[in-house]
């Protein structure tokens, strides 16, 4: 599991539907969440292994729509996991 946050090249209002539509289409990417901050998305992205993300990250994540800066953070280990809604 990786949590990756994306820069977009342009956050006016037809590129932000166009990335957000993007994202839709790929079952790897579990959760993508708008940022208010100094980058404009962050995704929970899950392959089988990091060879897996890494072509899902070239192949994938860096050619969706307007993304301009993507950095990746692996999660060693998952601590709580707990959901507060069902």
């Amino acid at each position: 599991m990786a949590f990756v946050e994306i820069r977009l090249k342009d956050t006016r209002a037809r590129a932000l539907n166009d990335f957000n539509r993007a994202v839709q289409s790929h079952p790897e990417i579990e959760q993508c969440h708008m940022i208010a901050g100094s980058f404009d998305y962050m995704l929970k992205v899950r392959t089988t292994d990091i060879v897996a993300y890494r072509t899902f990250l070239g192949e994938t994540l860096s050619t969706l729509p307007h993304v301009s800066h993507s950095s990746t953070h692996v999660s060693m280990e998952s601590v709580k996991e707990d959901r507060f809604y069902d």
